[in-house]
């Protein structure tokens, strides 16, 4: 199952780097496979995928103490985050791949970006090739 996640440009730009290697949630539906990158205003597109590789669901003080190195935020983001929550997920990242960035409003009438997450079955990928075929920073 592929499904779009909502991120902040700044942590879109630290997973593609490969100093973001996990990505945290309050929760994350199982089976999932892909997920593309929807880094949030003011870019507002659909920027890469990522494989998914294990999912980590436990205490975000647990999370914090086993995925912190790779986390990609600070400390204070993290447990602000969390804040109220007594679980929260963290999503391995793998395989990352990048491409032109597509608006998914062409795409996907009505589109509205996703609160956490979205289901898609939509190859954001294959499409990027169709747009343009050389990759491209946002």
């Amino acid at each position: 199952m592929l499904v779009i996640l909502s991120i902040k440009p700044k942590y879109c730009k630290k997973i593609i780097a490969g100093e973001k290697r996990y990505e945290f949630r309050k929760r994350f539906p199982k089976n999932i496979e892909l997920v593309y990158m929807y880094a949030t205003s003011p870019v507002k597109k659909v920027v890469g995928e990522f494989k998914v590789g294990e999912v980590v669901e436990d205490e975000p003080i647990i999370l914090w103490r086993k995925f912190r190195t790779y986390a990609g935020v600070d400390k204070n983001e993290f447990f602000k985050y969390y804040e109220g929550c007594n679980k929260g997920c963290a999503i391995k990242i793998e395989e990352v791949r990048t491409f032109a960035p597509i608006d998914p409003k062409i795409i996907v009438s009505g589109f509205k970006p996703p609160q956490s997450y979205r289901y898609t079955n939509i190859p954001f990928f294959n499409i990027s090739f169709g747009i343009n075929k050389s990759m491209h920073s946002f």
